[in-house]
């Protein structure tokens, strides 16, 4: 790994969760065309919508999503 990517790397751990995770996503983001990304996801946006509205998807509350995904990792 050089040494620009160790410090950059460095730098990024002493961020905040929350500011680690914006910048992961800006990272990926870069890595396609601005379009392309948000096309994709303009169009699963419109699929969970529909799914919505049309009864397939039952929605449950972030609290009980999170404690699931928390539960899930250990």
């Amino acid at each position: 790994m050089s040494s620009q990517l160790e410090t950059v790397q460095a730098q990024a751990l002493m961020l905040s969760a929350e500011e680690r995770a914006l910048l992961a996503d800006r990272l990926i983001a870069s890595l396609f065309r601005s379009n392309d990304v948000e096309e994709a996801w303009a169009a699963e946006v419109e699929r969970r919508i529909a799914e919505i509205e049309g009864g397939r998807v039952q929605l449950i509350p972030a609290a009980d999503a999170i404690a699931r995904a928390r539960a899930a990792i250990k």
